[in-house]
């Protein structure tokens, strides 16, 4: 009878599966070879064998690893994954500004020689018309929404003022003036071939640099189709015109609401999803115009039957938006489909104020008429047109790192698509869609003002400017987020965005070396691991300073015998500086060798790395 054989599986490694088959020999062949010298033949195969069985146990852990976002560092497993757990990553980061937009208008008269301005002359400009900077930035804006000078109201006013004046100081020309918000981001067109026939999900794919997202797609028959989430969804929010012919029943209040909010059900739908590359695929339906999707809107007859050989309609997942199933996921698209995407974005888009003066494609109509031919005072007017930024651009910022997806994956699935705690509000914010801006820091706390019936959170900001340090976010950012925050907040909860403050602090530290260092080289290396240590995208919001960490930090480096002494100051502006204005006493607020931040939620921040972080070398 053969003998049974003691297989052991637990050896991964090459020097335990070596040793493995030397025991496995002696044991079970001490007879056949006893040569286990490391020059023997024996010896040679026996190492081999171990070499493959390392190599394939490595592969499978690897595997095995990618599998699991808190251990995968394949970018693209992990843009995978990132679909997998409902979080879309993001390649880049797009800055966020707040337009003034400006036209001239002839003055007329009304009773008693009141002078006001004609706003039969009023321009309408088109949302999506790109502006760019009067400086050697390539960055490039475009309007979120159409500007209607014909229109004022509280939300949205059009501000007039005196332009020019005849000889008897009477009043030619006003100036009008608006606002729009603008974010970082140039419109690309590209057209691609869907086959003279449907195909069932025609995939296609945008392969640029800093890709936003989709701005919109028509086909060849001048159909417009929707982005949607995923494709079995069919309901889309859509903005119209608040006129007559579309609600007769509120359209005087335009002047309140120019655009009105509506559910639609689109047939004629498609998702994107970026790839590790930073190309953008973009994915349409399966069905036909001939295929018609099967409406179910639940009720005491369709749901919950439960009954035998009836199916349990309380096993299907409802959206409170969207009753509606389909099992074509919508139309198969066919022809030309002419494709419009936005790019942009990064931290070069954090341009100052003041820049944004060039008019690079803008589309504008007069509110009564469209003149084929305009001349004299409409040639004036439409030419007066004119843009500026009287407000820096920020929330500029690069894509996702590869931790960044990372711990944006598990916060996003953590949430399950809610918002109920102040840290569900935090990781809402983080997922902000990049087109509409991108926050550097926030933090998140239940408001004091909460009631039994809701909560109240309050919502602390900071974004970047163009030299990567804090900056207050813009307020076009703060609405984007707060319209953002709207769709998944509970019923009941109420969300104040706010101002963190920054407070900018230098780092003065004194070390003793050993001997037979070169002191320069070892200062060098201190500076720079404290750089390292104090760069903004390391901190957070409230995150006090730790004197010990920095003392083990600093007698890590080699050649550092002790940290003698460790300073922790604060950089103010007040003095006309270009550091924050807000003073904070660090050395009051050190407790026990710890800088605790105010109770107003604020952040630590070495604006200038190069020049605040300052060592000496003394002796004992």
């Amino acid at each position: 009878m053969a003998q049974a054989r003691d297989i052991k599986y637990l050896n991964k490694d090459f020097g335990d599966m070596r040793q493995a088959l030397i025991n496995y020999s002696k044991t079970y062949f001490p007879t056949t070879y006893t040569d286990f010298t490391e020059a023997s033949p024996g010896m040679m195969f026996m190492e081999q064998a171990a070499y493959v069985g390392d190599v394939l146990t490595f592969y499978q852990d690897n595997q095995i690893n990618q599998t699991f976002t808190q251990y995968a560092t394949d970018l693209p497993n992990l843009y995978e994954l990132a679909y997998v757990m409902g979080y879309k990553p993001k390649v880049t980061g797009v800055a966020t500004v707040d337009l003034d937009i400006f036209q001239l208008v002839p003055a007329i008269t009304s009773g008693a020689s009141q002078y006001q301005p004609d706003y039969s002359y009023s321009l309408v400009v088109d949302a999506n018309s790109q502006v760019s900077s009067n400086s050697t930035s390539t960055a490039v804006f475009i309007t979120s929404n159409t500007v209607d000078f014909s229109v004022s109201s509280s939300q949205n006013p059009t501000t007039a003022t005196v332009y020019s004046i005849d000889g008897s100081n009477n009043p030619t020309q006003f100036l009008l003036k608006k606002s729009t918000p603008a974010i970082s981001a140039a419109v690309n067109a590209t057209v691609v071939s869907a086959g003279s026939t449907p195909q069932e999900f025609f995939t296609t794919s945008i392969n640029a640099a800093n890709i936003v997202g989709i701005l919109d797609i028509v086909d060849s028959n001048g159909n417009t189709w929707y982005e949607v989430p995923y494709l079995a969804e069919e309901m889309v929010y859509d903005s119209i015109r608040n006129t007559n012919p579309n609600d007769p029943n509120n359209f005087l209040d335009e002047g309140l609401s120019p655009y009105l909010l509506q559910l639609k059900q689109v047939q004629r739908r498609f998702t994107t999803r970026f790839v590790s590359t930073g190309s953008l695929e973009i994915q349409f339906g399966a069905g036909t115009t001939l295929d018609v999707d099967e409406e179910i809107t639940p009720n005491s007859d369709n749901v919950g039957l439960g009954l035998p050989f009836e199916m349990d309609r309380m096993t299907t997942a409802y959206s409170p938006t969207n009753f509606i199933f389909t099992n074509t996921y919508g139309i198969a698209p066919s022809g030309n489909l002419t494709i419009r995407y936005l790019t942009g974005g990064g931290v070069t888009a954090n341009l100052p104020a003041n820049t944004l003066t060039v008019l690079k494609s803008v589309s504008r109509t007069f509110v009564d008429f469209n003149p084929s031919d305009i001349s004299g005072i409409y040639q004036t007017v439409y030419d007066s047109l004119a843009t500026n930024n009287p407000t820096a651009a920020s929330g500029g910022g690069g894509g996702d790192s590869l931790e960044e997806l990372r711990q944006n994956i598990i916060s996003n699935f953590s949430t399950q698509q809610r918002t109920v705690t102040p840290n569900d509000y935090t990781v809402r914010a983080l997922s902000l869609p990049s087109k509409f801006g991108k926050i550097a820091k926030v933090y998140t706390e239940k408001s004091l003002a909460s009631s039994n019936t809701g909560t109240n959170i309050d919502m602390y900001l900071l974004a970047f400017n163009s030299n990567s340090n804090l900056t207050t976010a813009s307020p076009s950012l703060k609405q984007n987020l707060s319209t953002y925050l709207s769709q998944f907040r509970t019923v009941g909860d109420s969300v104040a965005i706010k101002d963190a403050f920054v407070v900018n602090v230098g780092v003065d530290f004194e070390i003793i070396t050993l001997p037979n260092f070169n002191n320069s080289e070892v200062l060098r290396r201190c500076i720079i691991a404290l750089q390292n240590y104090f760069n903004i995208l390391n901190w957070q919001i409230n995150q006090p300073i730790i004197y010990k960490d920095i003392n083990v930090l600093l007698d890590k480096i080699e050649g550092v015998q002790t940290v003698k002494n460790l300073y922790i100051n604060n950089k103010t502006g007040l003095g006309g500086t270009d550091y924050s204005v807000y003073a904070y006493d660090t050395l009051g607020a050190t407790i026990n060798g710890v800088v605790y931040p105010s109770i107003d939620p604020m952040i630590f921040e070495v604006k200038f790395p190069n020049s605040d972080i300052k060592g000496r070398i003394v002796n004992l």
